[in-house]
């Protein structure tokens, strides 16, 4: 019976029969012999199995690597430090493995999962004649909670992303922003039917044909489904915000500017004073105590962080500093 959204059910097979992956195995072969595909199905591969067959395999402590593999650092607690890396995934050390290699050892991850999985989906076309999606794999925490989850790192002949924006649900309320990451869901699927332990890189996905492209149709990736840096509300961590808002200088402000009435609500938030804020004409002006008041400096990291800029003005004979800020470029 069809449930609701008009899909039979999903069947997840995860297969045992692969050996130790090592560097210039052809994933396609290793899949087909250990997987029975047909039209539509979706394929999941591990990225840890394409990381060793594409040769990322490297000697020593991960940490050593975590600097190559950094964009920039977004969060550090102790020994734990929060990165984006090149794929512009934000991942504790940069999604370095150390776990099901060679102790001393760390797998890199792969260098374009995109690029690899659409390899794999025309490999398995040539040879088998079936058109299918083809997912590449990873672990990453999620913020907020507790525990980590699989998400899709690569993705070739997928729709990744399931766009419901103006279509009307039962009640005809108008959908406006429900887009599910169907390239993750699927992905944790593949995971729950692998585990973490049990040397099962591939995943055979069943009963989301309707996802799966035509043959030379790849999609947008799995890189689609990253936020740009600078889009994200939550781009540092906490005391990170803090210390690039205070350090301020020689440091790319990070997104665009706010707009003029969040930096009005935050520098009267500062002020403790609706009063000694006012907005006109795309500037937000203040008014605060003369120089030596530490309010200047204040308000100075907090343009900063907002994207703006400030310049502060004595007011003759008043003993008090007008502060007009105005918005940094894009």
């Amino acid at each position: 019976m069809s449930d609701v959204s008009g899909h039979d059910g999903l069947v997840v097979t995860a297969p045992d029969g692969v050996g130790e992956v090592v560097e210039g195995d052809d994933l396609a072969t290793l899949a087909l012999s250990v997987c029975d595909l047909v039209d539509g199905d979706i394929l999941a591969i591990t990225s840890k199995v394409v990381s060793k067959a594409e040769g990322l395999l490297r000697s020593g402590d991960r940490a050593e690597g975590l600097a190559a593999e950094t964009a920039r650092v977004v969060a550090r607690r102790g020994p734990t430090t929060i990165v984006r890396n090149h794929l512009g995934l934000t991942m504790a050390a940069a999604g370095i493995d150390a776990s099901n290699v060679i102790a001393g050892h760390h797998l890199l991850l792969p260098r374009d999962p995109d690029r690899t999985a659409s390899s794999v989906r025309a490999a398995i076309a040539d040879r088998a004649g079936v058109t299918v999606g083809v997912l590449i794999t990873d672990t990453a925490g999620r913020a907020w909670r507790n525990g980590q989850s699989d998400i899709a790192i690569g993705a070739a002949g997928l729709l990744v992303l399931h766009d419901f924006a103006g279509r009307e649900d039962a009640y005809g309320n108008e959908l406006a922003v429900t887009a599910p990451a169907v390239a993750d869901e699927l992905a944790g699927a593949a995971e729950l039917a692998g585990g973490k332990l049990a040397g099962r890189p591939f995943a055979v996905i069943r009963g989301r044909s309707d996802l799966v492209l035509a043959r030379g149709e790849d999609g947008d990736g799995a890189r689609s489904l990253v936020r740009k840096d600078g889009a994200d509300l939550f781009g540092y961590g906490t005391r990170e915000s803090v210390v690039h808002a205070l350090s301020g200088t020689g440091r790319a402000v990070f997104g665009t500017p706010a707009p003029a009435d969040d930096l009005a609500l935050a520098v009267t938030a500062v002020l403790h004073s609706a009063d000694a804020v006012t907005t006109h004409a795309g500037e937000v002006r203040a008014r605060v105590q003369g120089p030596g008041d530490a309010s200047v400096a204040r308000l100075d990291a907090l343009a900063f962080a907002f994207g703006w800029t400030l310049t502060a003005t004595p007011a003759e004979g008043t003993g008090m500093v007008e502060v007009t800020f105005l918005p940094t470029s894009p």
